[in-house]
């Protein structure tokens, strides 16, 4: 079997898997945010009120974050956290976060959730990003998620598996994004649809903590159902001191099947842009250079990592910000917000006049700090540029690495450092 079908034999309590059987499988760690608590909540209470259990089955194992919209810029977002709150207090569940502590998929590592091995479910479709840990990890929706609730069990139909290995050492301002824009260029949006995508080569053996959580996140643009890679040394070394509670690491039989395997060598890869309206429509940024942008934005689930803020601010230098630009930087998490300011980044950022906001999610789906007027064109460090996802549905987004948002942000046009 390969990691997927193993994690998922033990939490279904079976010797073995095969794709397309349908499991019930036990879950390790259920997260919600601000904007999927409520649905989930009510959805929890009408099963209680047709005779299930009005408690959640271990309050210990359930995570909740606030970073959709944080702070509440409506009535509404602010009611959302309110009602999720107020569940949390009356079910006894102490992990929840409030506060602009960070986006949910940077938190639940950075505070010891995440281990290999587990299996972990999330109301939202970017949780595949701990796939990066050797978990198996994937979104749902509020009913199923109220089911998990309820029982702290759902079920799974076994997905396929399709190999990915990627090879090379990554030259310049080329980094793990690149990777994953390639690849779901060549792929499709569409092409690992249900698929767990297994990531592997010398190129994700060396990467770094930050750069395989890139990959990983951004595996549901291509469809699949859960992205994953065995867990390198470095992962391993991360886990431990996040956490001091045990876990188990698996790794793919050498004759694990696979549906496809696709072969990457990104020894001569150059930054690549996802153009409007679609993650696969992909392009080396040359053949996009030169675009004017209204807004460049740094941050995300993707990409908001204290490597990515490094990087951009080593891009920046002492430069400023073009005058037509807003650039809004926006770091993953507070613990990653307050190490950059210790190391002089958060300064750098503004200095060259960019805006530094809150940890948390609001300009990667348009909700608040930096949405998309009409007509505008932004380039971010995102993971999704479909029409109106930032804004106006006349807007356009390009999806970059961090190191092209902060020379675009600086030159005032779709740009790429020498």
């Amino acid at each position: 079997m390969n990691i997927t079908e193993k994690i998922l034999a033990d939490a279904a309590g079976v010797a073995e898997v095969t794709p397309g059987e349908i499991i019930e499988a036990r879950v390790d760690l259920a997260m919600t945010h601000d904007g999927t608590s409520p649905p989930t909540i009510r959805t929890f209470r009408e099963i209680a009120s047709r005779g299930g259990p009005d408690r959640v089955w271990d309050p210990e194992r359930m995570v909740m974050v606030f970073d959709h919209n944080v702070p509440p810029n409506t009535i509404g977002a602010a009611e959302f956290q309110r009602v999720t709150s107020e569940f949390a207090s009356e079910q006894g569940i102490n992990n929840i976060f409030k506060n602009a502590e960070g986006i949910c998929h940077q938190v639940l590592p950075e505070k010891g959730f995440v281990r290999p091995g587990m299996v972990i479910v999330g109301a939202d479709s970017h949780t595949c990003t701990y796939g990066a840990f050797g978990a198996f990890a994937t979104g749902m929706g509020a009913t199923d998620m109220a089911m998990v609730f309820a029982t702290g069990k759902t079920w799974f139909m076994v997905p396929e598996a399709m190999r990915i290995e990627v090879t090379g050492e990554l030259q310049g301002f080329t980094t793990a994004k690149d990777v994953i824009l390639k690849i779901i260029g060549e792929i499709g949006v569409d092409g690992a649809t249900y698929r767990a995508v297994e990531f592997t080569g010398s190129t994700v053996d060396e990467m770094d903590v930050a750069g395989r959580m890139t990959i990983c996140n951004m595996a549901v643009e291509m469809g699949a159902k859960n992205g994953i890679m065995e867990p390198s040394r470095r992962i391993i070394q991360y886990v431990k001191s996040r956490t001091g509670r045990d876990f188990r690491v698996y790794r793919s039989d050498g004759d694990s099947q696979y549906v496809e395997d696709h072969h990457f060598d990104v020894s001569d890869l150059e930054p690549q842009v996802a153009c409007p309206d679609d993650v696969d429509n992909v392009a080396p940024v040359y053949r996009v250079e030169g675009t004017h942008i209204d807004e460049a934005f740094l941050g995300s689930c993707t990409n908001g990592r204290y490597e990515d803020l490094k990087m951009a601010a080593e891009v920046l230098g002492d430069r400023r910000v073009h005058d037509d630009v807003r650039f809004i930087v926006s770091p993953a998490s507070r613990e990653i917000y307050l190490r950059a300011l210790e190391d002089g980044i958060i300064e750098t950022f503004l200095r060259a006049g960019a805006i530094v906001c809150n940890p948390g999610c609001g300009p990667c789906l348009g909700a608040h700090m930096g949405v998309l007027a009409p007509g505008e064109v932004s380039i971010a460090t995102t993971n999704r540029n479909f029409r109106g996802r930032m804004g106006d549905p006349s807007s356009k987004v390009y999806l970059a690495n961090p190191a092209v948002v902060a020379e675009s942000a600086i030159k005032g046009v779709i740009s790429a450092p020498e």
